[in-house]
């Protein structure tokens, strides 16, 4: 392999780092104005009690950890507020064990409104109305083996939405 070969992935490394690509959640679109950010407890609208306390949790640390926000639960106490609804919540079998008819993978869904408003103009900063977020988890039809993996799945299921809604707010899409 000659030197000319060996320089061109060098240079690629040099054009592309500096064409304006960046690394998918590390750019910060909000107003310099914003330097907390009120995150009051998720409204719920579904029969789990679980998950708007988890999302809550979930998306201040999310905020906590990949921000330079000061995070608050009091809405009048920060530059925005984030709220969320837990609209709706829908747990339902994918696949099922053709010998015993039992489900073996289950899907759960959740459908959330989330809007990110400024405290001082009152301007909506970020809002998804409608977001769906799935996540799935596999059932053993041994009774021996079984173990209900329902809430480690919707502890996952938070994470994600957490990771996903902070990533979008900070990329502003």
């Amino acid at each position: 392999m000659t030197a000319a070969y060996k320089i061109w992935p060098v240079l690629g490394a040099v054009v592309f780092s500096s064409c304006g690509y960046h690394i998918s959640g590390h750019a910060n679109l909000m107003p310099k104005t914003i330097k907390t950010i009120a995150v009051p407890a998720f409204a719920n609208a579904t029969t789990n009690h679980r998950l708007p306390v988890l999302l809550t949790s979930d998306v201040t640390r999310e905020l906590i950890s990949r921000t330079h926000y000061t995070v608050v639960t009091e809405p009048g106490a920060a530059d925005a507020t984030l709220t969320g609804v837990v609209a709706r919540l829908d747990v339902y079998p994918i696949i099922f064990d053709p010998v015993s008819g039992r489900a073996t993978s289950v899907q759960v869904v959740v459908n959330m409104q989330l809007t990110l408003t400024d405290r001082q103009t009152g301007n909506v900063l970020f809002s998804r109305k409608g977001a769906e977020f799935r996540e799935r988890y596999e059932i053993s039809v041994d009774p021996q083996q079984y173990f209900d993996e329902s809430g480690t799945a919707i502890q996952r299921l938070s994470r994600d939405v957490a990771r996903s809604l902070v990533t979008a707010i900070l990329e502003n899409f």
